[in-house]
């Protein structure tokens, strides 16, 4: 029995075409209760009666008409009431502070060849890079998450490198930080309406993912040793890397990168609620 006061977070949106051309969304929503979670379908007919921006990532819904499946863990829903509206990301003026932050932590390399390509890249896809998300759903994914996940790495990375026996170049610190998840800026689109973010499918087609532009991209410009820890980020092959942390007799520096990445990821400020 569906109940009317029961209220859900949203969790993940998107929206595709059906076989027969017309557009469906699938929604996946946390019921705030139990944290149970639930997974709809809205068919045309109800997306076209709704505010796409109801759909944003964070807010808060209640059910109003919907079909359940037996276990009411999937249904299909046609009206929705929007309680809560969440932020949409971090504001224009955090924006251009944590791009200023990125560049003067650039500014610091002492390679001339990795700074100039670092800033370089910074400059010229600036406004792309203050407004992209840094995922479509596990961590930092709304305006300027990309943005706030860099500063994070960059941040805990000053912090940790100072109690290491191990020490890592200051360069490839810097580097990886910026260089590691700059690919997004390109692998995601993201609607500054409505917060909602797809994959570009051309970047997909092309690159497959954001590591292997990264990755790329590097090597193609003598950074070799940030183009590994860029490799070895996501830790797993199955989870997106190239290089697979589980294998024996790594060097040190290829762990680095992926801890703090995981850190941000964890306990930056990882979804709007943490705005």
């Amino acid at each position: 029995m569906l109940n009317l006061q029961a209220e859900y977070e949203v969790i993940v949106y998107t929206i595709g075409d059906t076989k027969a051309g017309t557009k469906m969304g699938k929604l996946q929503l946390k019921n705030l209760e139990n944290d149970t979670i639930l997974n709809c379908v809205l068919w045309e007919e109800a997306l076209n009666r709704l505010d796409p921006k109801m759909f944003r990532c964070g807010n808060i819904l209640k059910i109003l008409s919907a079909t359940f499946s037996e276990k009411y863990n999937n249904c299909n829903v046609t009206n929705l009431k929007l309680v809560y509206e969440a932020k949409i990301g971090i504001p224009d003026y955090i924006q251009e502070e944590h791009y200023n932050t990125i560049v003067d932590y650039a500014n610091k390399i002492k390679d001339i060849k990795l700074k100039d390509y670092i800033l370089d890249l910074l400059k010229n896809n600036k406004t792309a890079l203050k407004t992209a998300p840094a995922a479509k759903m596990h961590h930092h994914n709304y305006i300027g998450g990309l943005i706030q996940h860099i500063v994070e790495c960059l941040e805990f990375s000053s912090i940790i490198k100072e109690k290491m026996v191990y020490k890592i170049d200051d360069d490839y610190i810097i580097g990886a930080c910026i260089l590691h998840d700059f690919g997004k800026v390109f692998e995601y689109k993201i609607d500054v309406e409505t917060g909602l973010i797809e994959y570009d499918e051309d970047f997909r087609e092309n690159w497959r993912t954001h590591t292997q532009w990264g990755y790329s991209n590097c090597m193609i410009n003598g950074f070799i040793d940030i183009a590994k820890m860029i490799a070895a980020h996501h830790s797993r092959i199955e989870w997106g890397a190239i290089i697979d942390l589980n294998e024996k007799n790594l060097p040190p520096l290829l762990y680095f990168i992926h801890h703090i990445d995981d850190l941000s990821a964890k306990f930056g400020k990882i979804s709007t609620k943490d705005l």
